[in-house]
């Protein structure tokens, strides 16, 4: 059985999970390649990577190139001997990098692929209504997202879920998974699968300010997937008018209600503490929400500070 020399490359939270899985179970990561620092917020302060964050406290390798073909790098990782490369959610590496280990580089992907392949697996699966989703391991090609499977684990999404809930969950699942990779690639055991390609693979796009807008032609059941696809981060969101004042508003947690009506599709209706939103069959109750230079806050905070036209409705 060959022991293990692992490069981990990963940027964000979700890649914490599973590097910090690697050290508990005691495998030896000779080096770990994050994005380089940047400057985040209103005071553009620096900010370091989640996995800079553990990689320092864990007293771990650390190595953050700008440029993933450059000549310096690519002689610092050869110099670390690795034999295995593991990536979780981090960039497109050119072919140098991922043919370098003699057992490969294999990559942890956030949903079931051929489907959801993209930057953001999570979140779409819940915006399209799924009900199952998990995580695959796959050998990273020259394509995004492609590389023959590994092995995958499933999972079923509850109809409340929202993507930070399931993020939480898919870290622990896809820990697992690694691990089992791991075991297979060790013991030269690894059988795998060629990914097919249909025209009915579905994607996972770039999250952008244009998808990430509610629009309220659309079915009460749609636009409820959207908000708990998009909770807690980077939130959906929607124009509050109510006559000359506009408010470019994030909604972070809603409660869908079927039920017929004749009001206008989009009206606000605010009654007591509640704000509700009239939809095509029923209403949406705002659970918490988030208006421009405030925190967020639930509805019957908002509306002890503000208070709506009978003409408020959402664009």
């Amino acid at each position: 059985m060959e022991k293990l020399r692992i490069v981990f490359m990963g940027t964000p939270e979700f890649a914490v999970g599973i590097l910090d899985t690697l050290i508990k179970n005691n495998y030896e990561v000779v080096g770990v390649i994050t994005a380089v620092d940047k400057p985040a917020g209103r005071g553009q302060k620096i900010k370091y990577s989640a996995i800079k964050e553990y990689a320092l406290e864990n007293k771990l390798n650390l190595l953050q190139p700008t440029n993933l073909k450059d000549e310096r790098f690519i002689e610092k990782l050869k110099k670390l001997n690795a034999n295995l490369q593991v990536v979780v959610a981090f960039r497109m590496l050119p072919e140098v990098v991922w043919k370098m280990p003699t057992l490969g580089t294999f990559n942890l992907h956030a949903s079931l692929l051929p489907n959801y392949r993209g930057a953001a697996p999570i979140n779409w699966a819940i915006i399209n209504g799924e009900t199952k989703t998990g995580v695959t391991t796959f050998f990273i090609d020259d394509k995004i997202d492609t590389g023959a499977m590994i092995l995958s684990k499933e999972t079923s999404i509850s109809s409340t879920e929202n993507a930070g809930e399931l993020h939480d969950r898919l870290i622990a699942i896809g820990s697992e998974a690694v691990l089992e990779t791991l075991a297979l690639i060790e013991k030269g055991k690894v059988v795998t699968t060629i990914q097919t390609d249909s025209t009915e693979i579905k994607t996972a796009y770039k999250l952008n300010k244009e998808n990430c807008k509610i629009e309220f032609s659309k079915s009460g059941v749609e636009i409820y997937n959207l908000i708990r696809g998009l909770s807690p981060y980077p939130s959906a969101w929607c124009f509050f008018k109510d006559g000359t004042q506009e408010w470019n508003v994030k909604i972070h947690e809603a409660k869908l209600i079927v039920e017929s009506h004749n009001l206008e599709i989009g009206s606000i209706i605010t009654q007591k503490k509640e704000i509700k939103i009239a939809v095509s069959n029923g209403f949406l109750e705002i659970l918490s929400l988030q208006f421009p230079g405030k925190k967020k806050m639930k509805s019957f905070e908002l509306l002890n500070g503000i208070s709506f036209s009978t003409h408020a409705k959402v664009l």
